[in-house]
């Protein structure tokens, strides 16, 4: 049988194991109760994983003093304190400290966020409808009746397939 593993700081055996993912290579952190209890990690509200990465010196790239925020006064040790920023300012101040971090955790460091399929089909008819309606209020400002009557008719074929209007009666 296999010896249990050692905590990294104590050698005490280990029964709390963290492993981060940096540049596709894992780095494993483990801890006894003890020092578990002690780095704040079995409770969750005074947990900073950036505290325990830089303090194990599992991230090298790190500074090691990134200054203040000039708006809030901010430091990284308050960072690294609380898990938390002082103001949006802080993003900028601290990105030689955050940058790495969030490269690490997530694919890049600019975030993209979703968009429900249903909201993009409702934007593109939305900006359809709205380009027929201008160019509807062009022609008939410019008396081109026929072409105006095509945009009118083109209109409410879009709404009527959108569900916005019923059907015409006859």
């Amino acid at each position: 049988m296999a010896s249990p593993l050692k905590c990294d700081i104590c050698d005490k055996p280990a029964t709390v194991h963290l492993t981060q993912i940096l540049n596709n290579q894992a780095h494993k952190v483990d801890l006894c109760e003890d020092c578990a209890r002690a780095k704040g990690i079995t409770d969750s509200s005074d947990f900073s994983l950036a505290d325990l990465l830089i303090k194990a010196s599992l991230n090298p790239e790190t500074p090691v003093d990134a200054g203040a925020c000039e708006q809030c006064g901010f430091t990284q040790a308050d960072f690294k304190k609380s898990g938390r920023f002082g103001c949006p300012s802080c993003y900028d101040a601290f990105r030689g400290l955050l940058e790495p971090m969030l490269d690490g955790m997530h694919k890049g460091v600019v975030h993209t966020g979703k968009v429900p399929t249903r909201a993009l089909e409702r934007k593109s008819l939305h900006d359809r409808l709205a380009k027929l309606e201008l160019d509807l209020t062009d022609a008939v400002k410019s008396e081109r009746f026929e072409e105006a009557a095509r945009y009118r008719d083109e209109i409410n074929q879009v709404r009527q397939s959108a569900g916005r209007n019923p059907p015409a009666k006859p």
